[in-house]
């Protein structure tokens, strides 16, 4: 993320929001989840299956500004920009799964090993979904980038069909992604969230992904150059009809999916972060309020590092106990909710560690200090 897109108010809080709601979604309390604030079981989706594809559409944002400096530079400082970026986000999502590197066992602290390690993941998906879409925007024109993106969807869409157990082709034993995942990474690699091995940032869901990376730095594009005005606005808003109304056509084929990514899930996600950026702009850039922006625009400020200081915080806290609870537990059952019982003070708390991540990047901002990978 360069300083330089603060020029650019609404993209800068966009870019906040993001991360403000993937902190808040991340870290329910003990009491219950408001169905917004959950993800869809399965097909379908909600508010929070829109957060992760909008912070990958933010990170597209970003590049748009950021890519200019590499058309001077040469090819292997251009490459060694793109892979080492690449390299860290995604060494420092395996890491942060990875992390307190240790685990309570009868016999005291013992080291987690890396066999038992998760490789996939949100910063890893975010990682390979930006080195993807760094190379093949810098080195293909434009036309030749959106080709490639229609065949990832479609490409993804046929590999999902034929490639699947037949009959459970979109289902979350047979679809192929965790066929690949097993071959490929093992088990033992992979997410259990779902009671089973089964990763939803796994190896195949990660094309599609990269469009919405692709989607958000054209859309940066249009936004520095036209974005801005009325027009500009009516354009934006019209691609996310069409892209809403394909997203639902293609449901009926291939259904919305957060947990697969599915390329309907794609089409829908984009859409829906066009109609948000262009309400945002219109609010901010032409009728002129900003109040309330400086908010979230601490978020966006240090979007990776404190989405990163927020799952640290939510492991340690599951990691450190009082009495036989995890500290995490403590907190939500001897605080949030005796003050407001069930799913009210889950919320309370989850907005309690959003600030408390935010008053870290309020201090940050203030020092004028700004963590770049």
């Amino acid at each position: 993320m360069t300083q330089s897109s603060q020029r650019f108010l609404p993209l800068d809080v966009f870019r906040g929001m993001t991360v403000c709601f993937m902190i808040i979604v991340n870290t329910g309390g003990t009491g219950g989840t408001y169905w917004p604030l959950d993800h869809a079981s399965w097909h379908g989706w909600t508010p929070t299956d829109l957060v992760f594809p909008s912070f990958l559409f933010a990170v597209g944002n970003a590049m748009s500004f950021s890519m200019r400096k590499y058309e001077q530079l040469g090819n292997s400082a251009v490459l060694g920009k793109i892979f080492k970026r690449t390299l860290i986000i995604f060494l420092l999502g395996y890491l942060m799964y990875w992390f307190p590197f240790v685990h309570q066992t009868d016999h005291g602290l013992e080291f987690k090993p890396f066999s038992h390690t998760r490789i996939p993941g949100v910063l890893q998906r975010i990682a390979l979904c930006y080195g993807i879409a760094s190379l093949l925007i810098h080195y293909c024109s434009k036309k030749v980038v959106w080709g490639v993106s229609a065949l990832f969807l479609l490409g993804y869409w046929a590999i999902m069909w034929y490639c699947g157990t037949p009959g459970d082709q979109y289902g979350i034993n047979g679809n192929a992604g965790i066929l690949l995942d097993k071959l490929v990474l093992g088990d033992n690699h992979m997410y259990h969230g779902e009671g089973i091995a089964f990763d939803p940032e796994g190896l195949l869901s990660t094309i599609p992904a990269v469009v919405n990376v692709i989607a958000g730095y054209y859309t940066g594009l249009f936004v520095q150059q036209q974005g801005r005005t009325k027009p500009g606005i009516m354009r934006m808003i019209m691609a996310g009809i069409v892209l809403f109304a394909l997203a639902y056509a293609w449901n009926t084929v291939f259904p919305i999916n957060k947990k697969l990514w599915t390329s309907s899930y794609v089409l829908l996600t984009i859409s829906i972060d066009l109609f948000l950026l262009s309400l945002l702009i219109f609010v901010i850039d032409i009728l002129g309020f900003t109040k309330g922006t400086g908010f979230f625009t601490v978020f966006g400020k240090n979007p990776l590092f404190l989405y990163l200081l927020s799952e640290i915080l939510a492991i340690l806290f599951w990691t450190f106990t009082v009495g036989d609870a995890s500290l995490y537990k403590w907190i939500n059952d001897a605080i949030f909710q005796p003050l407001s019982p069930g799913k009210f003070g889950s919320l309370l708390f989850s907005l309690a560690f959003m600030l408390s991540c935010w008053l870290v990047g309020y201090i940050l901002d203030k020092k004028k200090i700004y963590v770049r990978v």
